[in-house]
């Protein structure tokens, strides 16, 4: 999986980028070697708004396009948080895939004599 992360009024440091790398390592693991993931980290300019680092993920795979956002007080927490939420869409997402081929298995054995 490829991982691209920008920064918008943010500057991604590069141990940021190994912690984050790190942290999808696990994502990666589950999908295509083609997909692509695109973590966009940015900052919220407004004082009142407590939590105000926001990271924003988006998975390209085959067929579908996962996305997820998060903000937290810390943006190592906002990318855990994302990364947790992707990490859910992507085992549903698999999960519904393995349905689909177990009955379309379960058809074309009930179809054919």
């Amino acid at each position: 999986m490829r991982i691209e992360i920008k920064g918008r009024n943010v500057v991604v440091s590069d141990e940021l980028r190994e912690r984050a790398e790190k942290r999808f390592a696990k994502i990666s693991r589950q999908v295509s070697p083609l997909a692509r993931l695109e973590l966009e980290l940015s900052e919220e300019r407004n004082p009142s708004i407590r939590e105000s680092q926001v990271a924003e993920a988006t998975l390209y795979l085959k067929g579908a396009t996962l996305r997820a956002r998060d903000s937290a007080e810390s943006m190592l927490h906002a990318i855990n948080l994302v990364e947790e939420e992707l990490s859910r869409q992507v085992k549903r997402h698999r999960e519904k895939r393995r349905r689909r081929r177990e009955i379309a298995r379960a058809h074309a054995r009930a179809v054919a004599p």
